[in-house]
Order: C-alpha cells, then sequence, then structure tokens
C-alpha cells in the first residue's frame, strides 16, 4: 500500500455507507473491500486490522482509522482541500465538535436503545448520556434548525455527513420523528452529488434479493 492510498473496508448495509459518502465527499481516490457478514468480519485477517471486527474500517497508507465518526473527521482533516473543516471561528469548531460527538454518544444510543426496548427508564434517566429519548431528538432538532443550512452555519463540513446520515436512516427506518427541521434537511443532504453518487455505488453492491 502507498503512502496516500485509501482503503475502505465496509458492507453495503453497514454504517459503511457514511465512510463512503465522506470519501465520494473528499473526492480522492479510493479503494473497497467488501466485507461479508458471513464470518468475514471475525477472521484473523481482518481482526488484525480491527479487533473490534467492525466495518467501515479505513486504512490511509499504514494508517488505521476505525469508528465511522473518527473516519469522518479524519478524513477532513487529511485532505483540507476537499473544505469539509468548519471555519476557523471558534463558534463554527465549537459547533462542529458539539454535534459530531452528540451524535456519535446520546444519538446513537438512545436509537440503538429505543430499537432494541432497552431506553432507561425515567428514573434512570440521569445515568445515561442521552437521558431520554424525547430529549435527545429535541436536542437534534435544536442543532439543525438553529444553524441552517447546516451544522456550523454557510459551510457544509464532514459533521454534516456523519450527522445528517444518522438523521436520514432515522427517517427512512422511522427510529426518528418526520419533524419538518429533519425532513428538509435530508432533503438538502440528498441533493449532493457525492451522497448520490455513493448511494449508488453502495445500492448496486447490495446482495441480490430472492
Amino acid at each position: 500500500m502507498t503512502a496516500d492510498e485509501l482503503l475502505l473496508y465496509t458492507n453495503p448495509m453497514s454504517r459503511g455507507r457514511i465512510a463512503r459518502w465522506m470519501l465520494e465527499e473528499v473526492g480522492q481516490p479510493y479503494r473497497v473491500e467488501p466485507v461479508g457478514f458471513d464470518g468475514a468480519t471475525r477472521s484473523p485477517e481482518f481482526l488484525a486490522v480491527n479487533p473490534m471486527g467492525k466495518v467501515p474500517t479505513l486504512i490511509h497508507g499504514g494508517v488505521v482509522v476505525t469508528e465511522t465518526a473518527a473516519i469522518c473527521a479524519y478524513l477532513a482533516e487529511a485532505f483540507p482541500d476537499a473544505g469539509l473543516l468548519p471555519a476557523a471561528t471558534p463558534s463554527s469548531r465549537a459547533a462542529y465538535h458539539r454535534w459530531m460527538f452528540f451524535a456519535a454518544g446520546p444519538v446513537e444510543a438512545a436509537v440503538s436503545a429505543k430499537a432494541l426496548d432497552l431506553l432507561a427508564p425515567p428514573e434512570r434517566a440521569g445515568m445515561v448520556g442521552y437521558g431520554s429519548f424525547e430529549r435527545m431528538v429535541d436536542g437534534l432538532e435544536y442543532a439543525i434548525a438553529s444553524a441552517a443550512p447546516w451544522l456550523t452555519g454557510e459551510r457544509f463540513t464532514a459533521a454534516d455527513v456523519y450527522v445528517g446520515a444518522q438523521v436520514s436512516w432515522g427517517l427512512m427506518f422511522k427510529s426518528l420523528p418526520a419533524r419538518p427541521a429533519f425532513v428538509d434537511y435530508v432533503a438538502r443532504l440528498q441533493a449532493r452529488p457525492a451522497w448520490q453518487r455513493a448511494s449508488a455505488l453502495d445500492d448496486a453492491a447490495m446482495p441480490a434479493q430472492g
């Protein structure tokens, strides 16, 4: 592998779709290594790359990056000419980090807990980072509605890729309510050429049904 080669281990039925979208936004050549859910993620070869046995996993040269939010943030910094970093102002940088981590923490945890019927009871809400599902949704709506068109204002950033993917999936799978701010935000995201290219590539890689 060359020093600048980008290799993405992914599966089209995973969060790897977010990483591919981010790579399309970056606009650099990359190679995809499909990883099936038939035991391939637990193979010794893959575990040597990512001991968690998870996709997506990105290798840039010899550097391994895991966790989808980290992949998005890493690519924005590795390729600053793509313009996916926030403006160099305290308010923009604060919003960028704030909502990226909010999506990776409270949003991801609350949506997963609800899907598994494992939400914390009200009397234990203070013990979990999301507080309650409703409070998380209100926070997410605030993030999107208070700084339109994008999370840091006028500039689209890697935070919009990561947070936006969560909202898009939430509406698709009805794990988030279809609040107007969410619907409008997803429409803006899905109008982006990089989103459309990434979606087409992942859809084409989906296993045949039947």
